[in-house]
């Protein structure tokens, strides 16, 4: 039954409305269903970026921006339900940062997180803090916040790789500063690969102290982590949801490599098929190697995508994913998860 209207309420009603606005008031009625939902709904949507596109274009902003005028030369992954925002999923920024050979991004640092993971090229360096990371295709480099940071290419090729910030969260915080150093360099400290041999071999130094911010080594490099996938794939069940699939860890804690941003690397077997699987978290995924299809999303428009070397994913909050490997697949991803476990708000759901 449709109630008649009610003049006299209406006009009460606008009466309302009025006064609270003019005292600067919203009723949270007004908004309530959309803040408080029976369960994520997150405004980016899966997507798939074809490298094979890409690479063409960051080649071409090479030719025309220098690492002088752009500071950092990025192609920045935007999200198509996030136009405008410059963001991969809700929670994620991404990019591909290219360097060429001779070229050089001065130092500065950011309280932004920040990761790189190497898409192709050798022979290029990021310094952190004073130490030389020497990066090649497969690697995973920490960049903690406030860390002094440059970039310097010394080898032949062009070396492009994945940015992955947690901009979101710490502009959301308002905490966002960031700082050229005063020389185009910073000084070196220790000799390259240091940080390995300190943390990173199940020592620590006599007196160490473990202080806040992101794992104290710097790089991980591709080769052990794949072959700690490879022992694990003939030793070891498979998981229904994720083949193989190992966390990048802060060795001095046993936490997350970098506080806010989730790391992992996987593998999964030619012919794995995952069962579905979806988390509160939010993703960016890069394929590694192998080809395959996934499948992301729920409800009547789930979306499909044939991945292959170097494509790169989004998959955006509370969205089930699944993968079908044709070949054997190795993939990085890096999510919010870290955000969500320490905030007590991580959910999964399996199958």
């Amino acid at each position: 039954m449709t109630l008649a209207p009610d003049p006299a309420r209406e006009t009460t009603e606008a009466r309302l409305r009025q006064r609270v606005a003019a005292a600067g008031l919203v009723p949270l009625w007004s908004f309530f269903k959309e803040w408080f939902s029976a369960e994520p709904s997150p405004a980016a949507t899966p997507h798939l970026w074809r490298y094979a596109d890409l690479r063409p274009v960051i080649m071409e902003a090479g030719a025309v921006v220098s690492t002088a005028e752009a500071e950092r030369r990025v192609l920045v992954l935007e999200n198509p339900g996030l136009a405008g925002r410059h963001l991969a999923t809700d929670a994620l920024y991404a990019g591909l940062q290219l360097i060429l050979p001779g070229e050089f991004a001065r130092t500065h640092r950011h309280t932004a997180a920040a990761l790189r993971f190497i898409v192709e090229g050798e022979n290029t360096y990021t310094a952190v803090a004073g130490e030389r990371c020497y990066m090649r295709p497969g690697d995973f480099i920490v960049t903690p916040s406030w860390a002094w940071h440059e970039h310097r290419n010394e080898g032949q090729e062009p070396t492009i790789w994945l940015d992955v910030l947690d901009v979101p969260l710490i502009r959301f915080l308002g905490a966002g500063f960031s700082e050229h150093y005063p020389e185009p360099t910073y000084p070196t400290a220790v000799p390259p690969g240091d940080s390995h041999f300190r943390y990173g071999r199940n020592l620590l130094p006599v007196g160490f102290q473990r202080g806040t911010g992101a794992s104290p080594v710097f790089a991980y490099p591709f080769d052990y982590a794949y072959e700690a996938l490879e022992h694990l794939c003939a030793h070891s069940d498979w998981d229904a949801c994720h083949g193989v699939k190992m966390e990048y860890i802060d060795p001095t804690t046993g936490g997350p490599a970098i506080p806010t941003i989730s790391t992992f690397l996987q593998l999964l077997p030619q012919g794995f098929v995952t069962a579905p699987y979806r988390t509160t978290a939010s993703s960016v995924v890069t394929v590694v190697r192998g080809r395959g299809r996934v499948t992301i999303g729920r409800g009547a428009e789930p979306q499909t995508f044939e991945y292959g070397p170097k494509d790169l994913l989004a998959v955006p909050s509370w969205q089930p994913i699944s993968m079908a490997a044709t070949e054997e697949s190795v993939l990085f991803c890096a999510s919010d998860e870290a955000v969500h476990r320490t905030l007590g708000v991580w959910r999964e759901q399996r199958g």
